[in-house]
């Protein structure tokens, strides 16, 4: 699950990138698109909050993950050895 969020946070932090080179344009290479070099930058600034915000939770998705299958394999290694206690 977490490589989900870090493949949407490289994602996103490629299109702020982009965004970011598109405000560096002048406008005359823009036909068609939004000229103001101020929108592109806060589009660029959002892009990059939300790209670091997915590998945040991707990370911490990661490390809950983990946290689980550590209690786990030690919930079951603890019940192995109360079955064997009872066996002898």
């Amino acid at each position: 699950m977490s490589r989900n969020f870090y493949i949407l946070a490289a994602t996103l932090s490629l299109f702020a990138i982009v965004s970011g080179g598109m405000s560096m344009l002048p406008s005359s290479l823009q036909p068609g698109l939004p000229a103001n070099g101020s929108l592109w930058r806060t589009m660029a600034l959002l892009l990059l909050l939300a790209g670091l915000a997915s590998a945040l939770i991707g990370v911490l998705s990661n490390l809950f993950e983990q946290v689980d299958r550590h209690s786990e394999e030690a919930r079951r290694a603890a019940r192995r050895n109360r079955r064997g206690d009872r066996n002898q």
